[in-house]
């Protein structure tokens, strides 16, 4: 394992607050201390990078040719909502409105270690999207994961 790789794990309940600010968890803050970057992920999730793993991803869509429609779409969706934020004494990070409004966020929240990065979700929408994926996770083959499983 490389020890540069943050690596998160774990499901997590907290809430926002009134005005916005979300309560990393405790084990994640050690990694997310000096910084995380939010954006927008896929299935109205926020997706939370260090600052090192997200200017890794920013140097791997760099190389997109940027001709490519869907690249310059994705790229625009991406980088657009994107918000630079540190964490105060607390823990708590603001969340912007507009990553607000994508992932549908009111006041529960769950939050997820999803490897490199956290993913920040609605609760409500996070135990319809697990739910979903139950059988589809437990139908999981070679051609999904190769050379994993």
């Amino acid at each position: 394992m490389n020890p540069d790789v943050a690596n998160f794990f774990g499901t997590y309940t907290p809430r926002l607050d009134d005005k916005g600010r979300l309560f990393l968890p405790a084990k994640f803050r050690p990694r997310l201390e000096h910084g995380i970057v939010l954006t927008r992920g896929q299935e109205n999730c926020i997706y939370g990078w260090t600052t090192e793993a997200f200017n890794a991803f920013t140097d791997r869509v760099r190389d997109t040719p940027f001709t490519n429609q869907a690249a310059r779409n994705f790229t625009r969706m991406f980088f657009s909502g994107a918000s630079s934020e540190v964490p105060d004494k607390q823990g708590r990070i603001s969340v912007p409105p507009v990553l607000r409004e994508w992932a549908h966020l009111d006041r529960d929240c769950t939050v997820v270690g999803a490897m490199d990065r956290i993913e920040i979700w609605d609760s409500g929408r996070w135990t319809e999207f697990s739910n979903a994926q139950e059988g589809p996770f437990a139908d999981m083959s070679e051609e999904v994961m190769p050379g994993i499983f």
